[in-house]
């Protein structure tokens, strides 16, 4: 098993990283998307949270993360391999694929370097890197059996704070200075964010990776009924009916689930309204954070520095209040150093959500990449299964495999939705 995450990450830094910076030249402002989220719980692939389940980048998302539920706005960047051109930010919200064009800036043209097989290469990397955040998550959590999953969380940000800064001190990428300001509006969007990464942790632990899933498709439908009350959004009936279908599988799959925890559901019902939490709120917050920045715009880098650094202070006070100072006092996994660097891989894995996702969608479109996104669940749960050998029936199968045809049915929904308003 550790053999094949130490595998895993040297694929990610041969492939992603390598590969991400001969696409985007050195310096170039991006609007990109967000992370889940994620891990969120990438947590979620086509959901990502601007964490990955990040986060997300969730995106998390951890997320992401990331279902077609996203954390906020991406500015889409089309390009050109066959010379140079001119590029336009149309602002997408990956969560229901629409296109807003009520602000369109023009970057500088450039002329990237021409690989074969981009678009190949850049959907395997973020497919490697959207799965192995959540595997990782769970091997760690279940597999040491490690019982601090703020501790974890808090490791995992000091990493991406750690990479993150480093990038742009040698010019790489570009952020945002975090002024007093910035922080005072983002405060209130990095608690929910804190709390989204935590309760993804929480109920990993607990719940297999197919059921987690699952499951937190119901971010979706928490979502879309937050979108139809706060801002008056309609959706067509195929929307509504994939929503519904996703409600049938989460209840379905939580009776015939074999390895079913309550704790861990009640973590994972949490954690589906603070991810729906976190998106709403970061629409309302996003002008607003945008008018207080020095350029006027808030890059992805840029989310993923502020919302990493100021969780630490956050999730610093969360681990005495949750009295994991002793256990992390007591725990021998603190000395292996094989621990550590699945840990350290965890957090490496969550900034390559971040690059993979933004390269994967310069090389394709909003199509394809909410998408894949969506059948990236697949793999992702065949694999939670079979890597942590998890009990199950063939009706919990049945309602796994029809939670995840629901979330790709949810995703050409919304692409529809999209392409006729």
């Amino acid at each position: 098993m550790e053999s094949f995450f130490i595998d895993v990450l040297l694929f990610l830094w041969k492939n992603c990283f390598t590969n991400f910076s001969t696409v985007v030249p050195l310096g170039m402002p991006l609007n990109s998307p967000d992370r889940l989220l994620g891990r969120l719980d990438s947590e979620d692939a086509s959901n990502l949270v601007l964490n990955g389940e990040t986060t997300v980048l969730i995106s998390r998302e951890q997320n992401g993360d990331l279902s077609p539920v996203t954390s906020g706005r991406r500015d889409v960047v089309s390009r050109s391999l066959s010379g140079a051109k001119s590029f336009c930010d149309d602002e997408m919200d990956l969560e229901d694929g629409k296109v807003e064009k009520d602000r369109v800036k023009t970057l500088r043209c450039y002329r990237p370097i021409k690989l074969h097989n981009q678009a190949l290469l850049s959907g395997l990397a973020y497919c490697i890197s959207s799965c192995s955040m959540i595997l990782v998550n769970k091997f760690v959590l279940s597999g040491y059996d490690f019982n601090a999953g703020i501790s974890l969380m808090v490791y995992q940000n000091l990493v991406s704070v750690l990479v993150v800064s480093i990038l742009r001190i040698f010019g790489v990428i570009s952020t945002e200075p975090l002024t007093w300001k910035l922080v005072k509006v983002w405060f209130p969007v990095n608690v929910i964010f804190v709390g989204m990464l935590i309760t993804s942790m929480f109920s990993l632990k607990y719940i297999n990776v197919a059921m987690v899933t699952v499951l937190k498709n119901v971010t979706n439908v928490i979502t879309a009924l937050g979108e139809t009350y706060l801002f008056m959004k309609h959706h067509d009936k195929k929307v509504w009916t994939a929503l519904f279908l996703m409600i049938i599988s989460a209840f379905s799959g939580g009776i015939t689930d074999l390895s079913f925890h309550a704790i861990g559901y009640i973590w994972q019902t949490l954690n589906c309204f603070l991810t729906a939490s976190y998106s709403l709120t970061l629409r309302r917050v996003m002008d607003t954070a945008k008018q207080v920045t020095k350029s006027g715009k808030l890059n992805e880098f840029s989310m993923v520095l502020l919302n990493n650094t100021l969780s630490l202070p956050l999730g610093l006070l969360l681990i005495f209040v949750f009295n994991e100072v002793d256990y992390l006092y007591k725990t021998p996994l603190l000395k292996m150093p094989m621990f550590w660097l699945v840990t350290t891989s965890s957090g490496f894995l969550g900034l390559a959500i971040s690059f993979t996702s933004m390269w994967f969608l310069h090389q394709t479109g909003a199509t394809t990449y909410s998408l894949v996104g969506s059948l990236n669940k697949i793999p992702l749960s065949i694999a939670g299964i079979l890597l942590f050998k998890v009990p199950t029936s063939l009706e919990n199968s049945l309602s796994i495999l029809f939670g995840l045809l629901a979330g790709v049915f949810f995703a050409k929904a919304k692409l529809r939705e999209r392409s006729q308003s």
